[in-house]
């Protein structure tokens, strides 16, 4: 009997440690995530509209660093979480072990059949958008191709997650560098200009705020739709090689790097000239290079 018993234990385990997820997302891998899900559509669409909810430069500046600073905040806090709950899952797992599974299967219902679905369908309708629009110079590009472009994305990148980690995180460091490329691209051409004397944009920056819980609302939640995705590492932490010691620097890494472009001096002068070069990645005026995460 007890031999039996130490059997099947023997077998339970062995179940239990085939069902574990891989340890194959390294410090690259997990920096392309949180990078390639922060800068999307939102860092190329939000700026006209914080600046027009707010009305002044100067306004839209101090908008963006506090948005920054509830995120740098939030990530710390998620760092925290992740290293002491380290379980896949997010938002999910925490209300899971803090507030009981009945909060939580609500959170993970409503994400489920609301949040996520009409998120992912709003950047792939966007991707696709932009995709399809240097087909279409002259006329709207027709729906119906647009609709089955964006439904093609999702499956085949859903088709790469599936197949494998490590291909799937290939995937996301490439996009993640041509991500990179392109916003460098915009800050040089944007510092030339600075450079070249263009700060008339600079003049009483101040000038015709909006002051209000309108607009400041607005404002915020617009710039806050800019930083989504900061949270996303702690739905792998299981697949992360080492999460307590990779959680924090990732954060404080991408954190930075993502204030950097947009606290940049010549962010509001150069709109049209940044319109212009992302055009070149197929991003479009009001779009977004960020497929692998659709």
């Amino acid at each position: 009997k007890e031999r039996s018993i130490s059997a099947t234990a023997a077998i339970m385990g062995d179940k239990t440690q085939k069902l574990n997820l891989k340890r194959e997302v390294g410090l690259m891998g997990a920096v392309s995530l949180i990078g390639g899900t922060m800068i999307g559509s939102g860092i190329f669409m939000t700026p006209q509209t914080v600046l027009y909810s707010i009305g002044s430069p100067g306004a839209s500046l101090v908008v963006w660093a506090c948005c920054g600073l509830l995120v740098i905040l939030a990530s710390f806090c998620y760092a925290e979480l992740g290293t002491v709950i380290r379980e896949s899952g997010g938002e999910y797992i925490y209300i899971l072990r803090t507030s009981g599974p009945v909060v939580a299967f609500m959170l993970i219902f409503s994400s489920v059949l609301f949040v996520r679905p009409a998120g992912i369908a709003g950047m792939a309708l966007g991707f696709a958008q932009y995709v399809v629009a240097p087909f279409y110079s002259d006329c709207p590009p027709p729906v119906v191709q647009v609709k089955c472009v964006a439904a093609a994305a999702i499956v085949v990148l859903a088709i790469v997650n599936c197949l494998n980690v490590r291909l799937s995180m290939a995937v996301q460091v490439f996009f993640m560098a041509a991500k990179v490329l392109a916003l460098a691209v915009i800050i040089i051409g944007g510092v030339v200009m600075l450079i070249r004397g263009h700060t008339e944009n600079f003049e009483d920056s101040f000038e015709n705020t909006n002051v209000g819980i309108n607009p400041i609302g607005i404002a915020f939640y617009q710039g806050l739709w800019a930083y989504d995705g900061w949270n996303n590492l702690n739905y792998v932490t299981e697949e992360l090689k080492r999460p307590e010691v990779s959680k924090k620097g990732i954060w404080g890494f991408s954190g930075k790097c993502y204030c950097t472009e947009l606290f940049r001096p010549n962010k509001l002068p150069t709109i049209t000239i940044k319109k212009k070069l992302v055009m070149f990645f197929y991003i479009g005026e009001n779009g977004e290079c960020n497929p692998i995460n659709v």
